[in-house]
């Protein structure tokens, strides 16, 4: 399905309608409208601006609508005229240097390189390793890799697990390409090969080259071929590529096949960056003794584009306009119409308020983390972050209100409750302060937040979440509430005092028998290794004496270059087990031993 496809000149003119757009939206009254939230959304949700994905001409037109909003308020703009500039990967493409040759014959076909290859050549023989597992415990076991000395040599592997229609499989933890890459490159491959056999794919379709919001390679090539070329490395093996799939799907165990044959093949993949910002502004407060104390409103307002593959998309095949008006067009509308409603207030609130619209949180709250990283005032001068995602939908009936972040004070509860009182919301609080949007990166700062949200639904991540969905009389209510939270965090009698709220509850991940007792840090842009935004109180990482801010770096002496890597080790670690975990911390290696 193509949904309201643009023509060029359309799309040539956005960064004007935009401009025109932010100079027409004036003062708006101190009272809070559903009218003002229906004008904000439509406008960030409109076609035109083709789902305002980061560094695309709709996403910086959003901003420029957001900035210029911000202006008419006569708010302070921060940082390069309300814009905080930064850059991310965007996409990873296949470049034009993936070839193949097989015993010095170049073949036709070019191979498909995984967004997370070394891009370099490789010239070695080929050694086959079935489906790649290294499995061992009480009901399986399963090591492709047992006899095989694959130590600067390519391994050739199957895709898949031999029971690819059981969801429960107890091969499902293992069947992914980056378990079996580390797997093989620990055993000192050169470069790993991967190839679709018929129960994974009767059709023998490339792989799809994504940027899987990792910014570290594997450290070696990784490239998927088709059974014909695969099929090529059989020709002196006395069996063929589709009889061992199917011994190995029979047997359910190793089978040995000595292939004979010499591969020289280069990765090229091409990462694409791109510009984007937050947007910043600030409402300087009234009294002079708390004027340079902040309370931070946000929101974001990028979105997914146009779908497609990678992109988060639910119907990634579909390429249409995720127009994301309740994620996050809602959130942005509540912001802006608070900016409007505090900064025309008669006096201004005690302490300052500082509204950002994050860019690039869709691809992992790049954009908050950057302004924490970076942030326009002293960081411990923020004495708590109200966040808005979406907030468009509140069931009439249920009039449902979620609100995260209300145990990261010893206050925070208390005040909710006091401002709850008499309200038609029914509003559940949620007390962990890390979550799935931009107020984490704030809570990993020791700052006290609040999260507000009205609910998933089926148009989440689709192109149907259009502006006509929102709830926009429900909205009022959200931000009216808020308001009134607002109002008190800034005022001089009150004084939030953040505590830990939540990160036990994370506890084991999913598939996991074991964990550290860490947040990791999901948008550290360092290099390789996993950095570490919070430890669990009394959990293992923090009584081995880690802190946050570290960078692990290895376990058990085996790299971690990213958080792929480290859920993999974990995979392979047993309860009551003691690991040692290379840090790095203040530009310096140490170890510890963390007793699981």
């Amino acid at each position: 399905m193509i949904k309201r496809m643009l023509s060029p000149a359309l799309v040539s003119g956005i960064l004007l309608v935009a401009s025109m757009a932010g100079a027409q939206t004036g003062q708006n009254s101190p009272e809070i409208k559903a009218a003002d939230i229906r004008q904000y959304i439509t406008r960030l949700a409109s076609d035109e601006w083709q789902g305002r994905k980061p560094g695309t001409p709709g996403g910086n037109a959003s901003a420029t609508y957001i900035r210029d909003y911000f202006g008419a308020q006569k708010l302070e703009l921060l940082f390069n005229d309300g814009f905080q500039p930064f850059s991310l990967i965007t996409e990873a493409t296949a470049g034009d240097k993936n070839k193949i040759s097989i015993n010095g014959t170049p073949c036709a076909e070019i191979p498909v390189p995984y967004s997370f290859s070394a891009s370099t050549t490789v010239n070695a023989p080929v050694l086959f390793a079935g489906y790649g597992f290294d499995l061992s415990n009480d009901t399986l076991k399963w090591n492709d890799f047992d006899g095989l000395n694959v130590k600067g040599n390519w391994v050739l592997l199957f895709r898949g697990d031999p029971d690819p229609d059981n969801s429960e499989s107890a091969y499902v933890s293992s069947s992914d390409e980056r378990t079996k890459v580390l797997a093989a490159k620990d055993r000192g491959a050169a470069g790993v090969l991967f190839v679709s056999g018929e129960s994974f794919d009767k059709e023998d379709k490339p792989a799809r080259v994504f940027y899987d919001k990792s910014n570290a390679d594997a450290g070696l090539p990784v490239l998927w071929i088709s059974r014909k070329t695969a099929g090529a490395l059989f020709a002196e093996s006395g069996t063929t590529l589709s009889e061992t799939e199917k011994a190995l799907i029979a047997g359910r165990q190793p089978v040995k096949v000595d292939l004979k044959t010499v591969v020289e093949a280069t990765s090229d993949v091409r990462l694409k960056k791109a510009e984007t910002m937050n947007v910043v502004a600030m409402l300087r407060g009234s009294n002079p003794a708390l004027s340079d104390e902040y309370v931070v409103i946000g929101a974001h307002y990028d979105h997914l584009g146009m779908g497609g593959y990678g992109s988060g998309s639910r119907i990634p095949d579909t390429i249409a306009v995720h127009n994301g008006a309740d994620d996050n067009a809602s959130g942005v509308a509540a912001m802006m119409e608070l900016a409007a409603y505090f900064a025309s207030q008669k006096v201004a609130p005690a302490r300052s308020i500082i509204f950002v619209a994050f860019g690039a949180e869709e691809s992992g709250i790049i954009g908050s983390a950057w302004f924490v990283q970076h942030p326009p005032v002293e960081i411990k001068k923020i004495k708590s972050m109200v966040n808005f995602d979406m907030v468009g939908r509140l069931n009439s009936e249920t009039k449902s209100l979620s609100i995260g972040g209300t145990g990261t004070s010893v206050e925070g509860e208390a005040i909710l409750n006091e401002i709850l009182a008499g309200s038609s919301l029914k509003a559940s609080f949620s007390p962990e302060g890390y979550g799935p949007s931009d107020h984490a990166s704030f809570y990993g700062r020791n700052i006290p937040v609040f999260y507000f949200n009205t609910g998933v639904h089926t148009d989440y991540h689709t192109p149907f979440d259009d502006a006509d969905k929102i709830n926009y009389e429900g909205e009022q209510l959200v931000v009216e509430l808020s308001a009134r939270l607002i109002d008190r965090l800034t005022q001089p009698a009150t004084s939030l005092a953040f505590k830990e709220a939540g990160a036990a509850k994370r506890g084991s991940m999913r598939g996991l028998k074991v964990t550290f007792g860490i947040m990791p840090d999901f948008t550290s842009t360092e290099g390789k290794g996993l950095g570490v935004s919070g430890v669990t109180p009394g959990g293992p990482a923090e009584k081995a004496g880690l802190k946050k801010g570290d960078r692990i770096m290895a376990i058990e002496g085996k790299d971690v270059t990213d958080i792929y890597d480290y859920m993999n080790r974990l995979k392979k670690l047993e309860k009551g087990s003691r690991v040692s975990v290379d840090i790095l911390r203040a530009g310096k290696t140490e170890v510890f031993i963390i007793q699981l």
